[in-house]
């Protein structure tokens, strides 16, 4: 890799794409890990770390959190690996690895994920986080494939608010203008591709149109060590969100 080239295109356009990341051979070892962390680990894993497109049916598994604590043999990809070693360089910073998330779109029931900036949910100053999405199966527009607005990463935070999406609450309101549809751009990913994107690059999703195509992916974060996060205030939000969701059914009681 060229890393000169790639923090110029990190820099330039929020984000960057990173093809073959990981083999086929290693993703093949994640993807019979992940198998059985999910039929053995994630039935009995607290409410609030494990999401379903329907909380009654275990096939519509959606989201992760915490993959690496709860499954040790995940940890070393979050630490000490090739994926926090360009966080770093990206970064310019010492960096706090933060977690290591599953996401899938189950076929025909998947949802949009909403247009957000993952700062909007660090609360971060300065905002100097990034995140990495990557796929462990082909990705394309048909089962949603991330959508990145080019440049808006230096464009500040955009107002957000309450969606109906499970796992991702906040959405960017106002999504839509003319500067966003002209900068926006699908990228569809096969297995072992990386993408990376600043913590203030617009991204988003379709749902998964599919009716026989998984969406898999693993999502990985990165603080830069000198940001600090807002403690008070991010827990005041994550309680008063729990709050909401609970009142909605939307999360299963423990």
């Amino acid at each position: 890799m060229d890393i000169e080239l790639i923090k110029k295109r990190f820099e330039e356009d929020g984000y960057v794409f990173l093809p073959g990341f990981m083999s086929q051979e290693e993703i093949t070892d994640v993807n019979q890990k992940l198998e059985v962390f999910i039929a053995d680990v994630v039935p009995g894993l607290p409410a609030n770390d494990v999401f379903y497109e329907d909380k009654n049916a275990p096939e519509t598994l959606k989201q992760i959190m915490h993959v690496s604590e709860y499954e040790p043999s995940f940890a070393p990809m979050l630490h000490n690996s090739k994926f926090s070693e360009i966080a770093g360089q990206l970064l310019e910073d010492q960096i706090v690895p933060r977690i290591l998330e599953y996401f899938n779109k189950p076929p025909k029931i998947g949802k949009p994920t909403p247009p957000h900036q993952d700062g909007y949910y660090f609360m971060l100053k300065p905002a100097k986080a990034v995140t990495m999405w990557m796929a462990l199966e082909n990705v394309d527009e048909a089962n949603g494939c991330v959508r990145y607005v080019r440049g808006s990463h230096k464009k500040g935070m955009r107002r957000h608010g309450r969606t109906q999406t499970l796992g991702f609450s906040q959405g960017i309101t106002d999504y839509g203008l003319p500067e966003d549809l002209e900068n926006e751009i699908a990228f569809p990913a096969k297995p072992g591709d990386l993408l990376i994107h600043d913590s203030l690059t617009i991204h988003r999703a379709d749902g998964n149109q599919t009716s026989d195509r998984t969406r898999r992916a693993l999502g990985f974060i990165y603080f830069g060590e000198s940001a600090r996060e807002d403690v008070e205030a991010k827990a005041a939000y994550q309680a008063q969100l729990q709050k909401e969701m609970r009142e909605k059914g939307e999360l299963v009681a423990e």
